[in-house]
């Protein structure tokens, strides 16, 4: 069976959109080479998530109107929105410490005052 981004195994439905893409064409390339379509499916799954998780997501701790805000990028609204930086840099902390993240930390005027990574 070949998979689709419209017909797919049950088990994708909640993977996010990109990681299901990612997960049907793996799971397509290894019934290809004649793998079960239940382990082929297993297996492009836990590969897709593993590749997803490689990609870090970057915040942004920008100005918003009198507050700060917690913004993943290319996101149209702000994560959290607080009364000070600094607790929008916990928040932001928070979010290289617990997801594979990156944090790009502007000035008022906003510019980029530094950048911090997961890890770092």
């Amino acid at each position: 069976m070949v998979w689709t981004k419209n017909d797919y195994p049950e088990s994708m439905k909640n993977l996010s959109q990109s990681t299901r893409n990612k997960a049907i064409e793996i799971s397509n390339a290894l019934v290809d080479e004649d793998y079960e379509e239940g382990r082929a499916i297993a297996i492009g799954i836990s590969q897709a998530e593993k590749m997803n998780e490689s990609t870090p997501v970057t915040y942004h701790i920008v100005p918003h109107d009198d507050d700060w805000a917690v913004k993943k990028e290319k996101a149209s609204q702000a994560s959290d929105v607080f009364s000070t930086k600094d607790q929008a840099l916990e928040k932001g902390r928070h979010y290289i410490k617990t997801k594979n993240a990156k944090l790009v930390i502007h000035r008022q005027d906003g510019t980029i005052e530094r950048v911090q990574h997961t890890g770092s």
